[in-house]
This record gives C-alpha cells, structure tokens and sequence, in this order.
C-alpha cells in the first residue's frame, strides 16, 4: 500500500462517502487521530482531548481573524510544518505515523477522541490554549508565559488573543 492510500480515513472503509465533504470530514478526522496518537498516545483520552482542543482554538482563531499563519483548517493546523513534531519528515515516528490502523488502541482512542472532537463534543480543558509542550523541555516560546493548564505531562499555553 502506497503512502497516499493509507491516508484515505480509515472509519467506514467499506462504505463510500457520500459526497466530497463527508469524504473532507473523514479525512479531517484521520488526519486529526494521527497528530493525537503522534503527539499524545501516551497520556490516554484526556491527553489526547487536550491535544484536540489546541488544534481547535487554533482553528477558532483563524476564522476570527480569516487566516492565521498555522492554518485555517484543522488539516492545515495539524500539517503545518513544524507546528507538530509527529509530521515532521525527519521524526523517527513519522513512517509509523502514516502506517497506524485501528488495530493499535491508541490509534482507535485518538480516532474516537478526534470524531467528538470535530463534532463539538469536547469541552476546552485547557482554557483557550493555543501551545503546550511537555514537562521534559521548556520551548524559547514558553519562557516568561503564564500556562493555562497541566494535563498529564503537557504543559498548555495560550500565546494569542
């Protein structure tokens, strides 16, 4: 199987998506499930829905200003380069993050996570973070900032209104 076709959404493989936006919301929700196994598959669903909603407020922040330099979408939000680690070509976990299925549990957790999430199910843990970090480093960008939340071992920051 080539790159591009696991990339197709994995959730109701057997049935054809209706229409072009059903398919866009399918692939929103896979690629969103791969940045939440690629950034958080270790901290459980809590973790992974704080993940989420960084990715969202993002998303939210760029529709009020009408674009935003890390993207406007959830997919452009989740791909932009360097933005998270997990699609950086380089990151020894990138190939495994193209080749997961449902048949790994983390994987299956951030497809769930990621569904409630794109459907408005998630309440904002991290209260409007747009940043985090783990408790191992401590980013050029996070130095002198007020985090707005600890969940597990990530660290949350709002940087932006």
């Amino acid at each position: 199987m080539d790159q591009k076709s696991k990339l197709i959404p994995q959730q109701n493989k057997n049935v054809p998506p209706s229409s072009s936006a059903e398919f866009l919301k399918e692939l929103e929700i896979d690629v969103l499930a791969r940045t939440l196994w690629g950034e958080a598959r270790g901290e459980g669903s809590t973790g992974m829905e704080a993940v989420a909603c960084v990715i969202l407020n993002r998303v939210e922040i760029a529709k009020r200003h009408k674009g935003y330099w890390w993207g406007n979408t959830v997919l452009q939000v989740c791909q932009k380069p360097y933005q998270f680690s997990c699609w950086n070509k380089q990151d020894p976990n990138f190939k495994k993050l193209i080749g997961v299925t449902e048949d790994d549990m983390h994987f299956a957790t951030g497809l769930r996570v990621a569904r409630r999430a794109v459907l408005g199910f998630i309440k904002d843990m991290t209260l409007g973070a747009t940043h985090y970090h783990t408790l191992n480093i401590l980013p050029h960008w996070a130095k002198g900032q007020k985090p707005t939340a600890r969940i597990g071992h990530h660290i949350f920051y709002t940087l932006t209104e």
